[in-house]
């Protein structure tokens, strides 16, 4: 069965599935303002433009688009809301974003289009954006990048993780910016957190958060202590 484009995932929260290496994108209508969540690859743009028409949005309704972390499958269709739109990051995402750093936005391994990319708003963990009908924290969780967060509705409990959080408690790699430390201590700060739904960058939604960060928190351990094995064993190897 074709999985469709565009889902509603609850009242005025739609998901826009992503094709190939692109994230998905989520939206979110609020009462006083529209929100997208990761853009997604530059060279979907026309898929996600469609997406977005068959709920009645267009672009320039899109009051504010936040990239939960700084990569080129995230970040690649900010160009075209750019002029019409506040664009979002974490500050150490929106450094890395700003400054081209193609080495750590892995544009080197490519999208269509050289990236022009602003960010108007550099956000910090304990922001908040109120939407009217929808009121959302950001959370810095560094671990994937150093400037990854998640974006938690506490009225309704559901929270938008990027790559820091997947169904089944799967590990997403570790970045060029990124540390398995701190992805481990974020992954335990978000326990401490009451979430029903988890919405993911890629993947299937979680129902049960709990169980797959505890998962998340034990496959991160497990690949902390195979690194460290390595390392000692390099380190005493002889010379």
């Amino acid at each position: 069965m074709t999985q469709s484009k565009i889902e509603m995932m609850q009242d005025n929260v739609f998901r826009i599935n992503g094709t190939g290496k692109g994230s998905h994108s989520y939206i979110i209508r609020g009462s006083r303002a529209n929100m997208l969540i990761d853009s997604g690859l530059d060279s979907n743009f026309t898929y996600l433009q469609d997406s977005m028409s068959s709920i009645g949005i267009k672009v320039r309704d899109i009051d504010i688009v936040v990239n939960t972390h700084e990569h080129f499958d995230h970040i690649g269709a900010n160009r075209y809301f750019q002029e019409s739109s506040i664009i979002a990051a974490h500050r150490f995402a929106a450094n890395k974003m700003a400054f081209n750093d193609r080495f750590v936005t892995l544009y080197k391994s490519g999208d269509m289009n050289e990236p022009v990319l602003h960010v108007h708003l550099w956000l910090e963990s304990r922001s908040r954006l109120d939407l009217g009908d929808f009121t959302l924290d950001i959370i810095h969780t560094p671990g994937h990048t150093s400037g990854s967060i998640c974006i938690y509705e506490p009225d309704k409990k559901f929270m938008f993780t990027g790559d820091t959080l997947f169904a089944g408690g799967a590990l997403s790699f570790i970045a060029e910016s990124g540390s398995l430390g701190d992805y481990i201590n974020s992954l335990k700060s978000l326990e401490t957190r009451r979430i029903d739904t988890i919405y993911p960058g890629h993947g299937e939604i979680s129902d049960n958060p709990g169980n797959d960060l505890r998962g998340a928190i034990v496959n991160a351990m497990n690949l902390l202590n195979k690194e460290e094995e390595v390392t000692v064993t390099f380190t005493d190897a002889p010379q």
